[in-house]
């Protein structure tokens, strides 16, 4: 009894683990060292969909600061009482109801969670080849894959972008964090693709 008491404790730790967002989110080998099995997850994604890792991470970090569980902050009823939240976006990804169950149904992936990362990287890869297909933005584009992410796909075509200064302003941000990421993964790839049983 005591032992099974142990293991379930030990099974907590390790899921509690996981659930808790990377330590230093400016740093993608730091990210991957951390979190095993996310760099997998992400280049799953790129082999699937198209869109690159470092531009996958962006979006992320934008979105939720890699919280599993991230939800929309509550408005205030009478500037005091915390009142609903501003959408039904949740987890890794923050996609609204309508567009998980739009990404479950065209992908098939009907058990996707939103706080699942591996689910949360196949999201963003599918929406980015999406917006490809339909808005013509390359999957490695980062500052128009974020704009296109934030306003919608019909959103980004009518250029509501445009009359956004603080969107473009986060667009831009997004861009500039891909790009770090894409040098730092390039220092470090070897390293995360390597057999996880080989220390050197």
């Amino acid at each position: 009894m005591r032992q099974g008491a142990i293991a379930l404790w030990c099974v907590s730790l390790a899921l509690a683990g996981c659930a808790t967002p990377p330590r230093n989110i400016d740093d993608a080998c730091a990210i991957f060292e951390e979190k095993g099995g996310w760099y997998d997850d992400a280049t799953d994604a790129y082999e699937k969909w198209g869109v690159p890792v470092h531009v996958q991470l962006a979006i992320l970090r934008q979105e939720s600061r890699f919280i599993h569980d991230a939800k929309p902050p509550r408005r205030k009823l009478l500037w005091v009482i915390p009142w609903t939240r501003r959408s039904s976006a949740y987890g890794y990804a923050q996609a609204k109801d309508g567009t998980w169950d739009w990404y479950r149904a065209k992908t098939g992936n009907g058990g996707a969670d939103r706080d699942d990362f591996e689910d949360a990287a196949d999201f963003i890869g599918w929406y980015g080849n999406m917006t490809y297909r339909l808005n013509g933005i390359s999957r490695w584009d980062a500052y128009n894959q974020y704009l296109a992410y934030h306003e919608g796909h019909g959103g980004y075509r009518r250029g509501a972008y445009k009359r956004k200064p603080k969107v473009r302003a986060v667009a831009r941000k997004v861009a500039d964090n891909a790009a770090r990421y894409y040098q730092q993964i390039r220092r470090c790839e070897d390293d995360l693709e390597g057999p996880w049983w080989w220390p050197f």
